[in-house]
């Protein structure tokens, strides 16, 4: 039996900050070649893949995992009171950068799937698809597994996603898509002028702030089925003037946008447009528009792979979990234009923050959750 206890200290020890893999892939690949997966690495522009595969390739019936190995940066060590990166256990939790999001995740499918094809090999295949950049851009990470596999002719049925998704209890919830992301940058364009005349100057603060003001005034919808309601939050306003007597000639802000079903980032950046050319002819500036997209809204709906899973769930911690859409993004995002995909994992309290760390006992639990998803699935 694998430990995943083990095998996510060992991940921990791994300084896998984003871009970089301190050598985690090859610890995963490792334990799964054991258990005699077909693992191939996947990397791209410098970043790490693992692509690994037991059983036919091409099968019917094939259940897919994915989850990420990179880290966020660990802040001020001084901060935290012990090494970010030791994987020690300390009163029943295991602490380091990544217990939580989501090396312990990744350790508990890999050992799970490990297990699970040691001791009752399915009709059907295996497969494990883990990044380094999820973390990051998320250009080279699961979206080039993705592309990888299309080339190869790889493809899952259906997939788990291991993200921490229970805010505060084990098995609380689950989710079944995610909300839509996206930013907007504008630089408003005047002219410099005296701040005692400002009738021969064209102030670009006073056009950004007209336009943050009416972007955030709007009511973009109340809701769907699966979804709370979409929200835009202005992030910064910046125009770097140090004077307090000039009009600047410049001025930017960010909005991000997180969105619900009802919309695309097609419709919303041409709202954005639209609202900033408004704007930009009443006040007489220029107003540039730049949109970043991270992903489009996505649900799964309730249907035979979440019942598997929220029935799993139930019967291992004695929780329903909640089939929910909140939190950010995930790379869930790029998954489910291949196949239907839910995402369960562990508590995610402290991902992120400094001490991060998860139950000991939550980690072996996860493990059995997933043990059981596999044999539900193929039974």
């Amino acid at each position: 039996m694998t430990d995943p206890v083990d095998l996510s200290a060992r991940l921990i020890r791994c300084k896998s900050v984003t871009p970089e893999d301190g050598g985690a892939m090859s610890v995963v690949q490792e334990v799964l070649e054991t258990a005699r997966f077909d693992c191939t690495r996947v990397d791209r522009s410098g970043i790490a893949n693992l692509f690994a595969r037991w059983g036919p390739k091409g099968h019917a019936r094939t259940f897919g995992f994915n989850g990420h190995t990179d880290v966020v940066p660990v802040g001020d060590v001084a901060d935290w009171t012990g090494d970010p990166f030791s994987g020690d256990i300390r009163d029943g939790c295991l602490w380091g950068r990544g217990a939580a999001d989501m090396k312990s995740g990744v350790a508990a499918f890999a050992c799970a799937a490990a297990d699970f094809v040691r001791e009752t090999p399915p009709d059907g295949a295996v497969i494990l698809a883990i990044t380094g950049d999820e973390e990051g851009d998320a250009k080279d990470g699961t979206a080039a597994l993705l592309d990888w596999m299309a080339a190869e002719g790889e493809a899952m049925s259906v997939c788990l996603v291991g993200e921490p998704t229970c805010p505060e209890t084990m098995g609380e919830m689950m989710k079944i898509g995610r909300r839509g992301s996206m930013s907007a940058f504008f630089t408003a364009t005047g002219v410099q002028g005296h701040a005692a005349y400002p009738h021969r100057a064209k102030n670009p603060v006073a056009a950004i702030a007209q336009l943050t003001h009416r972007l955030s005034c709007e009511t973009l919808d109340d809701g769907t089925e699966h979804f709370e309601p979409s929200s835009l939050v202005v992030t910064t306003i910046d125009t770097g003037n140090a004077a307090t007597n000039v009009i600047p000639a410049t001025c930017r802000a960010t909005v991000n946008i997180r969105f619900n079903d009802l919309h695309d980032s097609t419709s919303l950046s041409d709202w954005l447009r639209a609202v900033a050319a408004a704007v930009a002819s009443e006040t007489g500036t220029q107003i540039e528009t730049r949109i970043s997209v991270s992903g489009e809204s996505f649900v799964t709906p309730p249907g035979a792979l979440t019942d598997l899973v929220a029935s799993v769930v139930e019967a291992e911690t004695g929780l329903r979990p909640v089939m929910s859409t909140t939190g950010g993004t995930s790379d869930a995002r790029f998954v489910k234009t291949h196949c239907p995909v839910v995402e369960f994992g562990l508590v995610g309290q402290t991902m992120h923050k400094v001490d991060e760390h998860v139950e000991v006992a939550h980690i072996h639990q996860l493990k059995a959750i997933y043990g059981q998803i596999l044999r539900a699935y193929f039974a």
